[in-house]
């Protein structure tokens, strides 16, 4: 298994280096843009939040966009990096339970939970396409022109799901510049990069731009042999492996490859690009320890779990009443994500006329992951676990049709179709519902979705100080939602479906929505900008995916969550734009949020079903809340070389209405949002210029994120602790500026912080795990530009 392991890993190695040694071969390379010890300074940067490109500074939106540049010299280098330095954005990998996903929230509103049958929060696109699941969504920054993040809800412009707000990534365009770099990165843990790209030019007007990736670092939390680190345990568990050595594995790796390939086309009115990708994921579940147990000799420690990932068959039943069921079956969890996906889009622009322009984008992806659980996190066969695998398909076709109308009126109008479907296979084994009773069954479901929408939006200019912006969006969806569950022979599961009900059956949701934004904004000179919107967006309906019986699923359709958004803004350069300063204060109205429910004892149930005080699976638009806060960035460039920026960001979230069926698990006076109250970053950096001898730039950032409201649990109300974090970087770069040396040191403080925690099982189990962030490490890389 090791050497499979290690082989796969070489040739993903092989395979990005590849692409990367392509860069050496191309002939005259021209350098690539500005510097990351250039390029953080406040300055233009265009964005296209609008549909159409603009000055970041005059588009009446709270957005934060950072350039490649900025991205490296922060050393980031994956999606959820971004969250530290962005105002009320919070960015969490999914855990062992949610597998390799993102869970993203803004300005408190998203979605944690990877099933398909829920929508996210946070809409994430990658050059203008959609990704319509959570899974896979834990995007290496690869070759990216800027990403800009959209706070607040974009119903209007990026649709359905982006209620919380968007986040979107813009690689770099082909143009045929002959530009290109190879970098390679040494660091903890044996941890080894290696990325590269080159820009081709491979006739009159056609362009070609390939980009390769690979990651790979081993893990930071100790999966130990319970048996073996503590032998003669009261518990009577014995070993499973020999010797001293008691490490099975290690939580918390890394194994990353990806792969991008664009083809351009850029005539006087045609501008067409082709883009293709692979990205594989294969690594240990995220570094997690156990937190909370009645058992104190659960409790590794900061750094390692005793979790084994393996319920022993027993002389449990996995059937209630006739006929006899067999004993409870031997099961094994995997430890490990693997996420194996490619997609293929095409972004074609039409100059129509002088003052007309279509654009399509058209995009095809496709996917398959796998991951297991083991929800006690601990030795003991007292919780549950299961193996699960989603396939995934999705198909998107949007079009869009700008104009304008002299300098008075700017227009937009649009329609997008998207036609998903994923295959939801799990094997669970869940053995802490009924004392002596392991309920072991399989799924296979499919979950089947369709949206159309159309959009209208227009910009008009009284006069040149004066910008009123208006917005529409027709949604209309669908979803289809047809659940397997069978025991592991086949048979029919008499704890789930007595009636032989369950199986097969099809819960359907339909519902539209329409959304609108309204925004004003003055300029009152060069310098000040300032603006007033309100705004709407959704997050999508749906059907209960976790059902205990066919009540639940027939019975268990929500309607989407909406929330309205009156916020108002300010943006100003000062200096000579030296000084830059956003701020931003909002109040959202948050209603029909969708919640699970404690108590379904309002479901008909059918005899011989689960009883009324048995598990309820349902989800329900259960609550409505109002969030309030406001946000400030600062960027300062007040001498040549040096350059600060800052942000800050406060929320304050409350229930206004919680549905009593809820029961205790929400209270009325907690917290609306696990979003941090408060959370603010600032970085430095000098780029010390040493003549012949190139330059010299050190950068510091330091981050704070405030408190986590995690819910009430088996042990009362609980927090995930406020945590900072603070990274420095040394970059030297030659005279002719094409060779940089970086040294850079992440968690330099040594921070220990949680990321979150689990705690489903917790009542039955007495357990609860928490995922733990990376400890400090250190790393050198080098980049050749080209």
């Amino acid at each position: 298994m090791h050497r499979n392991s290690h082989s796969k890993s070489l040739y993903r190695a092989a395979l990005a280096l590849s692409v990367s040694l392509g860069a050496i071969s191309a002939p005259a390379f021209a350098q690539e843009a500005q510097s990351a010890v250039d390029d953080a300074a406040p300055g233009e940067i265009v964005v296209t939040a609008q549909f159409r490109e603009q000055n970041l500074q005059d588009t009446p939106l709270s957005i934060t966009a950072v350039n490649a540049a900025l991205l490296e010299a922060r050393s980031q280098t994956s999606i959820a990096d971004v969250a530290r330095q962005a105002p009320s954005v919070v960015l969490v990998p999914g855990g062992a339970v949610f597998g390799p996903a993102l869970g993203a929230q803004i300005r408190g509103v998203g979605q944690f939970d990877f099933n398909p049958a829920l929508e996210p929060g946070v809409g994430i696109y990658v050059d203008d396409v959609y990704f319509p699941t959570l899974t896979g969504s834990v995007f290496d920054l690869l070759d990216l022109e800027r990403v800009e993040i959209l706070r607040g809800p974009q119903g209007t412009l990026t649709g359905r799901n982006s209620i919380g707000g968007a986040i979107k990534l813009f690689s770099k365009k082909p143009d045929g510049n002959g530009g290109g770099f190879i970098e390679a990165t040494y660091g903890s843990r044996n941890r080894i990069g290696l990325r590269g790209s080159a820009d081709l030019k491979l006739g009159e007007n056609i362009f070609a731009r390939f980009a390769g990736v690979h990651k790979e670092q081993k893990g930071f939390v100790d999966q130990l042999d319970y048996g073996c680190a503590r032998p003669g345990n009261a518990e009577g568990i014995l070993p499973t492996v020999a010797g001293t050595n008691c490490r099975v594995d290690r939580l918390g790796a890394e194994g990353y490859s990806a792969l991008r390939g664009q083809l351009r086309y850029k005539g006087d009115t045609v501008d067409i690009v082709l883009a293709a990708d692979y990205t594989n994921i294969d690594h240990t579940n995220p570094g997690e320890v156990l937190t909370v147990s009645r058992n104190p000799n659960f409790l590794c420690g900061v750094s390692c779990t005793y979790a084994n990932y393996r319920f022993p068959a027993g002389t449990f039943v996995t059937g209630l009443g006739p006929p006899p069921q067999p004993a409870a079956a031997d099961t094994f969890q995997s430890n490990r994500q693997k996420f194996d996906g490619w997609g293929v889009s095409a972004n074609a622009d039409f100059d129509i006329s002088d003052d007309v322009q279509l654009q399509s984008i058209t995009a095809y992806r496709k996917y398959t992951s796998t991951f297991g659980t083991d929800d006690d996190f601990s030795p003991l066969v007292t919780g549950g676990g299961g193996n699960n695998r989603l396939t995934h398909r999705f198909f998107s076709q949007e079009l869009r049709l700008n104009g304008k109308i002299g300098d008075v009126v700017n227009w937009t109008v649009g329609g997008y179709y998207s036609d998903q479907q994923t295959q939801y296979f799990t094997q669970q084994d869940i053995r802490y519902i009924i004392p002596n009773y392991a309920l072991q069954f399989f799924g296979d479901d499919p979950v089947d979705a369709k949206s159309k929408a159309a959009f209208a939006t227009v910009i008009l200019k009284p006069n040149d100080a004066f910008t009123i912006t208006g917005g529409l969006r027709y949604t209309d969806e669908n979803k289809q939602y047809r659940y397997i569950r069978r025991n592991y022979n086949g048979t029919v599961n008499t704890f789930l479906d007595p009636a032989n009900t369950l199986n097969n059956f099809v819960a359907q949701y339909s519902g539209n929505q329409l959304d609108y934004r309204l925004t004003f904004d003055y300029r009152f000179s060069p310098e000040v900008l300032v603006f007033a919107s309100t705004s709407t967006g959704f997050k999508g309906g749906g059907t209960t995916p976790r059902p205990f019986n066919v009540d639940q699923a027939d019975q268990g359709s929500f309607d989407p969550e909406t929330l309205t958004a009156y916020e108002i803004g300010i943006k100003t350069d000062f200096l000579d734009r030296a000084v830059r300063l956003n701020v931003s204060a909002f109040l959202n109205e948050y209603k029909d949020v969708q919640l699970p429910l404690r108590s379904c004892t309002f479901i008909l149930r059918q005899p011989g079903n689960v009883p009324d005080g048995g598990p309820c699976g349902v989800i329900a638009n259960a609550g409505d809340a109002r969030y309030k806060g406001f946000e400030a960035e600062l960027a300062i460039n007040p001498t040549q070389g040096l350059n600060f920026d800052a942000s800050i960001s406060y929320i304050d979230t409350k229930w206004k209405r919680l549905d009593a069926r809820l029961g205790t698990s929400i209270n009325i006076n907690d917290r609306a949002s696990s979003a941090p109250q408060w959370k603010w970053s600032a970085g430095l950096q000098y780029k010390a210029d040493l003549g012949d001898s190139g330059s010299l730039t050190p950068r510091f950032d330091i981050s704070y994120s405030g408190s986590r409201f995690g819910g009430r649990a088996f042990d009362g109300i609980f927090f995930l602790p406020s945590y900072t974090l603070a990274n420095a970087r040394l970059t030297w770069r030659n005279s002719e500026e094409d060779l940089d040396v970086s040294f850079e040191v992440t968690n330099l403080f040594k921070e220990y912080y949680f990321t979150a925690r689990f705690d489903a099982v917790g009542a039955f189990t007495g357990n609860a795990y928490s995922q733990i962030g990376k400890p400090r490490e250190w790393a050198i890389t080098v980049k050749k530009k080209f």
